[in-house]
């Protein structure tokens, strides 16, 4: 009998075939790890890594940047709220000394509402301010007189106004419901403080747009510990005083004084 001719078409489904597809299939499995790390090595793939250091809460989910606004709240009270009390001891004008009781009351108040916010969400905080904010206590603690005045109001506008920047990128994007109305209290806080110190006469608005302008040398947090352990910003012990409203225009500067 004479053998049958090859049907054409069905070379495919030949064993030469099914081996070269069988290859085929075992090179692509081979390189599909490397095609993912490349995806992943791409900075449109930055999203993916950012999500990760979002966590779910019961008020929302809680970024990394809702946490760092948390931190930045308690350490303002840290050495704002001392200022403040030494603005109502050294200042000499009644602006000065208005100045300083708002900061004693608004950080009195603000740091009760962060630590309360700290503890239902699990954010540890620090318990001292970080190196910028002591020096700058250090250097309000040996300035006297008018130059106490000025460097009142000039270190304490320019850290507000850094501060009152990142209140308003917070309360915008946060997904937060704590965080929101932590956010709405630190503005509200902050805009008063910026008012009165203005108030004062003292801010050197041309100075204070520069500084403003520059970025800021990153400065080390402080260890933070766990919100039950963090101490309340409150005044000191036999300093009591009266909330005056805010002044609404400026002492006159006496040159000389």
């Amino acid at each position: 009998m004479r053998p049958r001719p090859p049907v054409k078409g069905r070379g495919i489904f030949s064993g030469t075939g099914l081996v070269i597809a069988a290859l085929a299939a075992t090179a692509a499995a081979l390189l599909y790890p490397l095609w993912s790390y490349a995806d992943h090595q791409n900075p449109a793939a930055g999203a993916t890594v950012l999500s990760t250091q979002t966590v779910t809460t019961p008020y929302g989910p809680l970024s990394a940047q809702d946490r760092d606004f948390i931190t930045k709240v308690r350490l303002a009270g840290l050495w704002e709220l001392p200022a403040g009390e030494l603005a109502e001891r050294k200042g000499t004008t009644e602006a000065v000394r208005t100045a300083g009781q708002h900061l004693v009351d608004g950080h009195t108040s603000l740091d009760a509402h962060v630590r309360t916010v700290a503890t239902q969400l699990g954010v540890p905080l620090p318990n001292e301010p970080n190196a910028q904010q002591q020096q700058w206590l250090d250097t309000l603690k040996t300035a006297q007189g008018q130059d106490f005045d000025r460097r009142f109001a000039g270190i304490l506008r320019l850290a507000h106004g850094r501060v009152f920047a990142l209140v308003a990128e917070v309360r915008a994007g946060t997904q937060n419901s704590l965080v929101r109305d932590l956010a709405d209290d630190a503005n509200a806080t902050v805009l008063d403080h910026i008012k009165v110190l203005e108030a004062t006469g003292y801010v050197d608005f041309a100075a204070l747009a520069r500084e403003l302008a520059a970025s800021p040398s990153p400065v080390p947090t402080p260890p933070a510990v766990n919100p039950s352990a963090a101490v309340p910003v409150t005044p000191s012990p036999g300093e009591s005083y009266s909330l005056p409203p805010a002044t609404t225009s400026p002492p006159p500067v006496t040159s000389g004084s």
